[in-house]
């Protein structure tokens, strides 16, 4: 199997490697197989010698390497612009090997106020353990950023933030962490590759929870996290094979045969998400929506479309319960990127001690919805939201 792999510039052609096998060798089959196995074997003792001392590569044993894994881990280095990248069992074990990979106890981590609950925690807590600590900015002021960055190890990003969906100009926080010498990750699930390029704006390591957009179906839990070899060598090295949080080749394989429609996917996502967004901003019932397409900021520029995901506040006269009990079409539930339509009120979500005053202080109230448009007919969604609001006044 040739796993040789070449880096460049997608550009516009993104959208077409998503058709294009890593290995177009396999029986020419229009879809990759699944080497549903847990080891490979070897001819003879030079040959499994020549692999363990390094003088040759093959597979091992699907805890560290599997070729339908492997496809996939290199479809997204491709669409992403990196050169290598590594698969995870979920986006918060990616999330997690990566940042063990990159600091030690006395570092200090400067990060986005707004952050999936997960890795806050992450952050907080387990780190914090480990005797490191985090600063959380505001990445739109510029000054906060430059202040926090020197001596630190990694910029963490997510563009837009959880919840809020407040952008970045991820050019030039990236710009700042390099001349200060701060390794940036950042989290790229809600736009993809095809809405966005973070590398190609001079981040470091890009991270995926596959488990949305990228698998699209709501059946597979997933993460993955592309950069240069160098980066990937050092997650492989000093996290990956302890953690031991790796991608079964079924759910490769799954991962894989979403991405082919990933392309019509997300502009059905988009088309849908834009059009109830906007209907909702002028509806009398809903105080505000949080939606990067609204948002007249320099993050907008590395976003060349927009995912079905946003919030909106609700008015005080609604009736958060209420109005979530009430919808029919629209069903209540925490992830979002498969076809299905979902919403999670913050009141619920953001149940973790302290978490919910801070988000509060940065604009996050109990009457703020996260809306996870799928892809059912917009106008069935648009009907379900407007008898539920008015089920739900007070």
């Amino acid at each position: 199997m040739n796993l040789s792999f070449s880096p460049r510039d997608l550009g516009d052609q993104a959208a077409d490697d998503l058709f294009t096998p890593v290995d177009p060798s396999a029986f020419n089959a229009v879809s990759p197989p699944i080497f549903q196995t847990s080891l490979f074997t070897y001819d003879s003792y030079e040959a499994m010698e020549d692999v363990f001392a390094g003088r040759a590569r093959n597979f091992i044993y699907s805890r560290g390497d599997n070729p339908t894994v492997r496809e996939f881990e290199l479809l997204v280095a491709r669409l992403e612009g990196a050169e290598d990248g590594r698969a995870f069992s979920s986006g918060t074990a990616a999330i997690t090997a990566t940042i063990l990979s990159l600091v030690e106890a006395g570092d200090r981590v400067v990060a986005v106020r707004h952050l999936y609950n997960d890795v806050y925690r992450l952050l907080v807590k387990l780190l914090g353990r480990l005797g490191v600590t985090v600063n959380f900015i505001d990445p739109s002021d510029h000054d906060e950023v430059r202040k926090a960055l020197p001596g630190a190890r990694l910029l963490y990003l997510e563009n837009p933030s959880s919840f809020v969906f407040e952008l970045q100009d991820i050019v030039a926080l990236s710009a700042m962490a390099q001349e200060a010498g701060v390794t940036t990750v950042i989290d790229n699930s809600w736009a993809t590759p095809l809405f966005q390029k973070p590398i190609l704006h001079g981040v470091d390591i890009v991270i995926h929870a596959a488990s949305k957009y990228l698998g699209g179906h709501s059946d597979t839990v997933a993460g993955v996290v592309v950069g240069t070899k160098e980066a990937i060598a050092r997650i492989n090295s000093t996290s990956y094979p302890y953690i031991g949080a790796k991608l079964s080749p079924f759910e490769a394989w799954l991962l894989l045969r979403g991405m082919r429609t990933l392309r019509v996917r997300l502009k059905e996502h988009e088309r849908s998400g834009l059009l109830l967004a906007d209907r909702l901003k002028q509806h009398p019932d809903i105080a505000r929506v949080r939606h990067p397409a609204f948002q007249d900021h320099p993050g907008r520029a590395t976003l060349s479309g927009y995912a079905g995901l946003f919030s909106f506040d609700l008015t005080p006269d609604i009736d958060v319960a209420r109005f979530v009990n009430a919808l029919r079409e629209i069903r209540l539930g925490v992830s979002w990127g498969g076809p299905e339509t979902l919403v999670v009120p913050a009141k619920v979500a953001l149940q973790i001690p302290d978490r919910m005053t801070t988000f509060i202080r940065f604009g996050v109230s109990e009457q703020t919805v996260r809306f996870a448009v799928g892809l059912e007919e917009p106008e069935l969604l648009w009907s379900d939201l407007q008898q539920a609001l008015h089920a739900a006044r007070r």
